[in-house]
């Protein structure tokens, strides 16, 4: 690095391109970057051996990119995530597009060939621009160091405005080598005020809530992006109004709360769905309509209007048509809202809701063996407090979570949702990790999830990380035999893992701790010891194949159609 860029009274500083772009994260705030070097970013790793910025070297670069997500999914704070061209950038394309449906702030940085050999099927060129455009909010080919000054403020912007989601900035060689003379900074890129809110369409919404007669609120992952969560609890509090959650919602209202009836769609309680088909108003906010909570659209709520807020207006109408809709920021919805309420009771309906959560309970089958699923997880929240987050992989094991465990404040749930991505929770829990240091990250997965990120481990280890990875292990992809058995006349195909896995062993092999839960002789004080140690651990805790998650609604299916067990 040239003398005058290390000097901090230097108002005028030569750099290369990636000295520039280091110097423009760290203005942003970037305090961790997740990724792995290659030919074409080397510029910008030997940029970082200057800076205040930690880098954590994944053993993937799909790792890379969903450390950065956890860490974005803790902190709401947009993170950054490198990869070198061609096989490097092709690898991240599956978090950034899972951040993209889970509206998850992300900037992926990927190097490029230089721009003389663009086209030439060059040694690990790929055209980065293009895969990464349907995937993204914004992406860039930067074609000089002086664009920089620009893009990355913009990229930030872009990133945390409106509905949050990622970007992609892709530099070619020469460009991270080019030599720039630099003046000034530009100021760092963020949020831009949202849409003005009209106070008539709250007005508006309000009337049409007074006048239901069975109105429910529908919550989604906007009350969280929004920081709104308060300001909803004060919202359904003073109108009496029971609450459903999507599945990205989770969080906004403490589990145990009155007014919440957990989670609604596929594998909601048959309470909830229920109640749903009997309310004649659902006000949307802040959620997208998806299949897995609408069941069939057609048959979605058939006695209610319906109320969409939403800060996306792609998202308006594009599934279900409102009688009423308002695009703008939630949580300046509901602070506005708040303002004109009185105190408001509901007891005809709430005794409705109540009745129905009688007749037609969430039975969690096994909840107090701790080798069946819902055992397991109850166990575990027992022997912990909200202070852990928790994340998921894609499965089974991801159902029984978001039906069982208690999760009671926002940001403390992180899992896949739009595009439910096996190996997603290994490194979303080290980047809540990264995030949040002073917290426990448990991180409930599969044996078939577990095995798509495996490597991982290596990374939580060199980070050292309070990590409690439990696998509920059922030797199969659960979900998938689940279906086959349901929908396919239990013609079990391509789901059973005959090679048995000895993941206690090969957490050792990694550097963690490693223990399974079926040979030991006090199963439940190991997990506890396992649970309360610092450190990264993975407790492998065997379940039977035959397990299924009920209720359930057939994809495709009606949400009142639920498929439920025996005890059920």
């Amino acid at each position: 690095m040239p003398d005058s860029a290390l000097d901090p009274e230097s108002r005028t500083q030569q750099l290369t391109g990636a000295q520039l772009l280091i110097r423009l994260l760290e203005r942003q705030g970037v305090t961790h970057i997740a990724g792995i070097p290659g030919g074409a970013n080397l510029p910008m790793y030997d940029a970082l051996t200057s800076s205040s910025i930690k880098h954590v070297l994944a053993r993937h670069e799909q790792g890379a990119g969903f450390i950065a997500q956890g860490m974005a999914r803790a902190s709401g704070a947009a993170q950054v995530c490198f990869a070198s061209s061609g096989p490097g950038a092709s690898n991240l394309i599956t978090a950034v597009a899972d951040a993209k449906l889970d509206s998850v702030p992300l900037i992926a940085i990927t190097g490029q060939v230089p721009q003389a050999m663009i086209g030439t099927d060059a040694f690990q060129e790929i055209d980065t621009f293009g895969l990464m455009l349907p995937i993204t909010k914004h992406n860039w080919m930067v074609r000089s160091a002086q664009a920089l000054l620009e893009v990355i403020p913009q990229a930030f912007e872009i990133a945390l405005s409106d509905r949050p989601g990622p970007v992609s900035i892709d530099i070619p060689k020469d460009v991270q080598n080019e030599l720039i003379t630099v003046d000034t900074l530009p100021e760092p890129g963020k949020a831009l005020p949202c849409p003005v809110l009209e106070e008539a369409h709250v007005e508006a919404m309000l009337t049409r809530i007074w006048q239901a007669q069975r109105p429910i609120l529908m919550i989604g992952g906007g009350i969280i992006y929004a920081d709104a969560s308060q300001a909803l609890i004060e919202f359904a509090e003073k109108l009496d109004i029971p609450v459903v959650q999507t599945f990205m919602g989770l969080g906004v209202l403490p589990s145990d709360h009155p007014l919440s009836l957990g989670m609604l769609g596929m594998h909601g309680a048959r309470y909830t769905n229920l109640v749903l088909e009997e309310c004649d108003l659902v006000v949307g906010l802040g959620v997208r309509f998806d299949d897995r909570a609408t069941g069939r659209v057609a048959e979605f709520c058939p006695k209610a209007t319906i109320i969409h807020v939403d800060i996306d207006h792609s998202e308006i109408d594009k599934i279900i048509p409102s009688a009423l809709a308002i695009r703008a920021d939630v949580g300046e919805v509901l602070h506005t809202a708040n303002f004109m309420l009185e105190a408001n009771v509901r007891p005809v309906w709430r005794n409705r809701v109540d009745q129905l959560k009688q007749s037609y309970p969430l039975i969690l089958d096994g909840e107090n063996e701790l080798f069946r699923p819902y055992g397991a997880i109850k166990t575990i929240a027992s022997l912990l407090d909200d202070s852990v987050n928790i994340t998921t992989d894609v499965g089974q094991h991801q159902m029984w979570v978001a039906q069982a465990y208690p999760i009671n404040r926002p940001r403390q749930w992180a899992s896949s949702g739009g595009l439910g991505t096996m190996g997603f929770g290994l490194p979303a829990a080290i980047g809540m990790a990264l995030a949040q240091p002073e917290r426990k990250v448990i991180c409930f997965s599969g044996d078939g999830s577990l095995m798509m990120n495996l490597q991982e481990l290596a990374t939580a280890a060199e980070q050292d990380l309070d990590i409690k990875v439990v696998i509920l292990n059922n030797q199969h992809l659960g979900l998938v035999r689940q279906q086959q058995t349901l929908f396919y006349e239990s013609n079990l195909s391509a789901v059973k893992f005959h090679a048995k896995v000895d993941f206690a062993k090969a957490a050792e092999a990694m550097g963690l701790k490693g223990i399974d839960l079926g040979i030991v002789d006090s199963p439940l004080d190991e997990l506890k010891n396992a649970l309360l140690q610092p450190g990264p651990w993975v407790i492998n805790l065997p379940i039977c194949e035959t397990e299924m998650v009920y209720p359930m609604v057939a994809p495709g299916g009606a949400n009142r159609d639920m498929i439920c067990g025996a005890s059920a």
